[in-house]
């Protein structure tokens, strides 16, 4: 292939994550820890809806005494991890959004959307080698720093690329850059670390090779887990992120406070080269999962940012205009584990999906404009033809008929194979358990799923719920049955959400394994021509879908929030990414 440069320094295009965030916590009490403090202090024994009013840190959007303005948003409860390599979730990733930054950034477009420009570096050179190979180069930014004032370098980025990529990290998106000569190997332990293609030429350049034209590699270089972490502060320190004076980041602010299962603080980060147009003195990530205390918490002036909001106070603010529903590419899904002795059949999986109503649970439970999912890659995810063509779903094909006058004849083949797979109108199936975490809406879904599965194939199928950071790692193990799941795309591109399914992938949530599969999977990202990339892709998703049935997608997303009209300067990509940074009165 003949050599070519291309010099990228200005604003890219294109919007698209993680694992789905939901605000599911604990309400286990634990110490609260402020920065520059090796003390600790016990935190009140009250509920966490009155520890969030009456702590003193408590902060509200302006304040009266210093005139600072202070923002206070509710994304979830306790994240699992806020470590950028280990994170695995939208809620996890937002705050990291805010306290780290990548190569690349995500800003706003003016009109509230984010786009892609330089962030840690000023700008980066593409050159597409005679083998195949793609070499970008990337020039650091002068002036960049830790929040602790030391200088942000291009080891720091060879550092935690490496560190996502070693199988000793157990990172579950190292897969997020197998694109870069080297990873296979050490992804399967065969190769050191040092053999990854990313290398720090100087303290300003990082050199990354690619074994080929990654089409949403620039996305990549904007995605949470490959922010640059410090090795000096976490090697030899598991509890790193936990500690404001260790959660040293290099982005817009910094951790200030973590009040375990009640709030995370932080404040802006002098050593920041924006620094100066940064809005809020504060940003409090309030930690809560319970729906009512949100709302209540919202309308009293609290909060200043909600996701989520009671089921049946939903159709109200909707009329009102308070509540706001913004694009979301990504799938809401039951996911079944394919090594449990009863859904390891994938007639049963089939017979379980076939028999959900949709439409009933995006017209009378979400009741957001989602769209009835008939297959796994959502609307809005781009094909061959990239921005302005046809999208992926739109040229795939939907796996059952999810036309509400077609339930009716979906109801009667899942009774038939259940029948097939020897459980005639149910007769003999065990009672099985479908988990979820703690949040109204989804707990509204399980209820509906479960009265469909009961009254459709005579199954009994009892509901358990746990907190946000337990649900993640139970799922995670495959201690289940049947669970509740969600996609949000991490890049516009099929690949997000098929890679992931690939046998023994760091967020294979089913446990799911088919070498015809992985094979399709492989031919998708050893080429760089759109139009083979993308036939492999939909081969792949017949597989999952059509032929082994590894999931029961429900419904296509969309982002329901609602913030304080007084405040501005918010945007939003709908890869669920909310950027406060810059809001202001």
């Amino acid at each position: 292939m003949r050599k070519t440069k291309k010099i990228l320094s200005a604003v890219l295009a294109s919007a698209m994550t993680l694992s789905l965030a939901a605000c599911g916590g604990g309400s286990t009490t634990e110490p609260t820890t402020t920065a520059g403090t090796a003390d600790t202090t016990a935190a009140s024994d009250t509920t966490e809806a009155e520890t969030s009013s009456t702590e003193e840190t408590t902060v509200a959007a302006s304040d009266t005494e210093t005139g600072e303005f202070n923002i206070a948003v509710c994304l979830a409860s306790e994240p699992q991890s806020i470590d950028p390599a280990l994170n695995s979730a939208v809620d996890g990733a937002i705050t990291i959004n805010h306290v780290f930054e990548g190569l690349i950034k995500w800003v706003d477009d003016g009109q509230g959307n984010a786009t892609l420009a330089p962030g840690q570096a000023e700008s980066w050179e593409k050159v597409v080698n005679d083998d195949g190979t793609v070499t970008y180069t990337f020039k650091m930014r002068d002036g960049i720093k830790w929040s602790d004032g030391k200088e942000v370098t291009a080891k720091d980025f060879e550092y935690s690329w490496k560190r996502l990529a070693n199988p000793e990290t157990a990172a579950d998106y190292c897969y997020m850059i197998d694109m870069v000569q080297g990873y296979a190997g050490v992804a399967d332990g065969t190769a050191d670390p040092d053999t990854l293609a990313v290398k720090a030429v100087d303290d300003k350049t990082l050199e990354v090779v690619l074994t080929y034209d990654c089409p949403y590699f620039e996305e990549i270089a904007a995605f949470p887990s490959t922010f640059p972490v410090r090795q000096d502060v976490v090697e030899g320190n598991e509890e790193w992120t936990y500690d404001p004076a260790t959660y040293i980041g290099n982005g817009p602010y910094k951790m200030k406070e973590w009040s375990h299962n009640a709030y995370i603080l932080t404040e802006k980060n002098t050593e920041y080269y924006d620094y100066e147009n940064l809005g809020p003195a504060t940003i409090r990530f309030t930690l809560l999962d319970d729906a009512n205390a949100i709302l209540a918490a919202y309308n009293s002036g609290e909060l200043q940012f909600i996701e989520e909001l009671p089921v049946d106070e939903v159709a109200n603010y909707l009329v009102s205009g308070d509540l706001k529903i913004v694009d979301y590419i990504g799938t809401y899904y039951v996911c079944f584990n394919t090594e449990d002795e009863v859904f390891s059949d994938p007639k049963v999986r089939k017979a379980f999906n076939l028999a959900i109503d949709r439409n009933y649970i995006v017209e009378n439970v979400t009741q957001t404009g989602q769209v009835p999912a008939g297959g796994f890659v959502p609307a809005g995810v781009y094909d061959a033809e990239g921005p302005g063509g046809d999208d992926f779903r739109t040229r795939g094909k939907d796996y059952y008929s999810v036309a509400a006058e077609d339930y009716e004849a979906n109801c009667e083949e899942a009774r038939q194979l259940l029948a097939e797979a020897g459980y005639p109108g149910g007769e003999g199936f065990p009672t099985v358990e479908y988990l979820y975490n703690t949040n109204d809406e989804h707990k509204a879904v399980g209820e509906a799923l479960q009265n469909m599965w009961q009254t459709v194939l005579g199954v009994n199928v009892t509901l358990n719920n746990q907190d946000w950071n337990v649900f993640l790692q139970t799922r995670k193990d495959g201690d289940y049955q049947i669970a509740r799941n969600g996609w949000i795309a991490d890049y516009n591109d099929p690949c997000s959400f098929l890679d992931m399914w690939y046998t023994d992938g760091g967020n294979n949530d089913a446990q799911y394994s088919n070498p015809e599969y992985d094979a399709l999977i492989d031919a998708a990202k050893a080429t760089s021509v759109p139009e083979e990339r993308m036939e492999a892709f939909h081969k792949a998703e017949d597989i999952l879908m059509g032929q082994d049935n590894v999931h029961a997608p429900i419904y296509f997303y969309t982002q329901k929030y609602m913030m304080d009209d007084s405040i501005q300067g918010m945007y939003y990509t709908p890869l669920g990414y909310f950027f406060f940074g810059y809001t202001h009165k």
